[in-house]
């Protein structure tokens, strides 16, 4: 018994310096990469490999925007136009390189962790919803989508697939947005009831018919992938790279350019939510003495609507959003000065106790009157993000290599989607009035003009005018789908 025990005793030593053994060379295999490197280095495993889809232009500045956060590389870039992505090819030598994001996302998929999309509105939820179901991190360019059914799907796609998402309307994360809803929960301006959102755009041609005839097409530039999902059309001179915008075919008009830039300080600052109703009125193009022009196809020059939102626990009461484009300004506050500047783009917050405005993005917020400032001492409750809006693509890198849940973003799609669905409801109303009905005798009314459309959220439909829900969501050219 006695040697028995000694044995055991023996053995049982034996096991316990083997253990720890194997526990202290397993501690240094797997000392951090950074450590052993020193000061500033990241190990690979701690690195962002991005794929940048829409790499000229905006995807151009916005990939260049998530490397300068220097957690990031560029691994490939894919564009349908050789030109455009000249200069990201140039700054990025080692990316590899293709023009459909489909064979992309097929041949790369595992050397991916995270995907930007700058492309036009037409095209960014097919891509995103791709990149999301093979599990990667994605950064997509504002507006989220381009109907209102697909921002609903990336919205709950990215809860279900578990992948950081970000939203490229870099306002949210700027000191301005943060400044406004301090003031606003201290009472600065009592409870709002009207905001004001006003812009300069469009600055391309919009209220304008199609092209007659055809042009040659680019040979740089794949016109087939570059209509994605849209209604196959003949390739027509300056249509790419920038006045899409203003067809329904591929843009979302003014309010979808600068509508995430405008919009988002009140949507944030009063936690709204999608509206209840939507009501408008649009700039009109005659052709000829009382005759209107008929465009189906195109944005109108200019347009009013009026977003009327349930009250929230912010509000207490309704709240009414104008928006306004094509120059159209609501009427100055009385409180600003007759030389002080309104500016071309910007937000007016109108409360029971005061008012208070601010530029793009949330910039440069100001009291009214402007003599409130210099008085103001409202405490700073807001965390701030380190670099404002530069910050916004820093913020996005960092959260994808930390994984979903780990961090908080500005913009994710819980945020985005409902903001993005929003500004769609707002061209429903604007679409709604070209819609058209013939009676027996062939005569055309249009029903969808002056009238308020009431908005069911849950059920993504308007309830009151059944012809405007055609544009909630479209119909995809065959081969295109959005894989839900």
């Amino acid at each position: 018994m006695i040697e028995d025990k000694a044995n055991s005793k023996t053995e049982n030593s034996r096991r316990n310096f083997i253990k720890t053994t194997a526990l202290a060379a397993a501690g240094l295999m797997i000392v951090p990469r950074h450590v052993l490197g020193g000061p500033g280095f990241l190990a690979p495993s701690d690195r962002l490999q991005l794929a940048g889809i829409g790499a000229g232009g905006k995807g151009e500045s916005d990939i260049a925007s998530i490397v300068r956060g220097g957690k990031t590389d560029v691994a490939f870039l894919c564009d349908v136009d050789d030109r455009r992505a000249a200069t990201s090819l140039k700054n990025f030598p080692k990316a590899k390189y293709y023009k459909d994001y489909r064979e992309l996302l097929d041949k790369e998929g595992k050397n991916i962790d995270a995907v930007t999309v700058s492309t036009p509105d037409h095209t960014h939820a097919q891509i995103a919803m791709a990149a999301m179901q093979l599990g990667k991190h994605v950064y997509v360019q504002k507006p989220l989508t381009h109907d209102i059914y697909e921002a609903r799907m990336l919205t709950e796609a990215a809860n279900r697939y578990k992948v950081v998402t970000q939203m490229g309307n870099q306002g949210a994360s700027g000191d301005g947005v943060r400044r406004l809803q301090e003031w606003y929960d201290a009472g600065r301006i009592g409870k709002v009831h009207t905001v004001y959102c006003w812009t300069n755009r469009p600055v391309w041609p919009q209220g304008i018919s199609w092209p007659s005839g055809k042009a040659e097409i680019p040979k740089e530039l794949d016109w087939d992938l570059w209509l994605g999902s849209a209604p196959y059309k003949e390739y027509v001179n300056k249509l790419v790279p920038f006045n899409w915008r203003g067809w329904w075919d591929y843009g979302t008009g003014a309010i979808g350019d600068m509508g995430c830039h405008l919009v988002e300080p009140p949507f944030r600052v009063l936690g709204l939510d999608t509206p209840i109703s939507v009501e408008c009125s649009v700039g009109s193009v005659y052709v000829d003495e009382f005759k209107r022009a008929y465009l189906p196809e195109s944005c109108p020059p200019s347009s009013h609507v009026i977003l009327t939102f349930a009250k929230t626990p912010k509000t207490k009461h309704e709240v009414q959003v104008h928006w306004m484009d094509g120059g159209i300004k609501p009427e100055r506050p009385e409180e600003l000065g007759p030389n002080e500047s309104f500016g071309d783009n910007g937000v007016l917050f109108i409360g029971t106790r005061g008012k208070m405005i601010c530029e793009t993005y949330g910039k440069n917020p100001k009291l009214l009157p402007l003599s409130r400032n210099e008085s103001d001492r409202t405490k700073i409750t807001i965390p701030r993000i380190a670099n404002q809006e530069e910050g916004h693509y820093t913020q996005f890198a960092e959260a994808a290599i930390a994984g979903y849940g780990k961090m908080e973003l500005s913009s994710p799609f819980e945020i985005a989607g409902p903001l993005t669905e929003t500004l769609l409801i707002a061209n429903l109303a604007i679409r709604g009035t070209d819609v058209q009905r013939r009676d027996a005798a062939g005569k055309i009314s249009y029903p969808g003009r002056d009238i308020k459309m009431l908005w069911d959220k849950v059920n993504m439909k308007v309830t009151n005018f059944d012809e405007a829900n055609q544009f909630v969501k479209r119909e995809y050219r065959k081969g295109w789908t959005l894989g839900v």
